[in-house]
């Protein structure tokens, strides 16, 4: 494996996968290693644009809208993604896991459309490595309570949650060797350990 890897790391909302791709990045930068981060939807200027008509309280865009707009911010990330590959570690908040997974696990788009378009997208862009953190029900809505500003994606009904978390572990189980699960209802400072021996295995 490429000693300046993909990472990514994935779950649904309340997993504590943010809190954990800080702290590698913080831990990457104490060490002089050189990396990127991005966030999705997010991740440059015109994604970040996109991430706010996504995320914002007031859109009521389609299922379709939705996943074109997620891609469409992908899109911008891509070319960022590739001036980078092997020159840097590349850490990414969600990626295209995540669209099969909320989209179509959770929102019944077929897979097929979705493959179609990601796969022209990031043709020649290789994951290196997955965390998938999981959380249960409850834990979830508990974290969610203590957020201050809820987006549109932390509002949906447990189901939904429910459907999009299986779809990732059904992903995981596609190809075991390239994921870590990480159970995020354990005590947070025992993951940030466990992924961050895996980190500094996989640099």
């Amino acid at each position: 494996m490429s000693k300046k890897p993909i990472i990514v790391f994935e779950g649904i909302e309340g997993t504590g996968k943010s809190y954990h791709i800080d702290k590698i990045a913080k831990y990457l930068k104490k060490k002089n290693r050189s990396f990127i981060k991005i966030r999705e939807p997010g991740g440059n200027v015109n994604s970040e644009k996109i991430r706010k008509l996504i995320l914002n309280n007031n859109s009521t865009f389609n299922k379709y809208t939705d996943l074109l707009l997620y891609l469409s911010a992908r899109s911008e990330n891509v070319e960022l993604i590739r001036k980078n590959v092997g020159k840097k570690i590349i850490l990414i908040d969600r990626f295209s896991d995540s669209t099969i997974a909320y989209q179509h696990y959770g929102m019944g788009i077929k897979i097929e459309f979705i493959k179609t378009i990601n796969d022209f997208l990031i043709k020649g862009i290789n994951i290196n490595f997955t965390f998938l953190n999981t959380v249960s029900q409850r834990n979830m809505r508990k974290r969610l309570i203590e957020r201050k500003n809820l987006n549109r994606y932390d509002k949906f009904n447990h189901n939904f949650y429910k459907n999009v978390q299986r779809g990732f572990v059904k992903i995981l189980k596609k190809n075991p060797k390239r994921y870590m699960h990480v159970n995020s209802n354990l005590d947070i400072k025992h993951n940030e350990k466990i992924i961050l021996d895996k980190i500094k295995n996989l640099i």
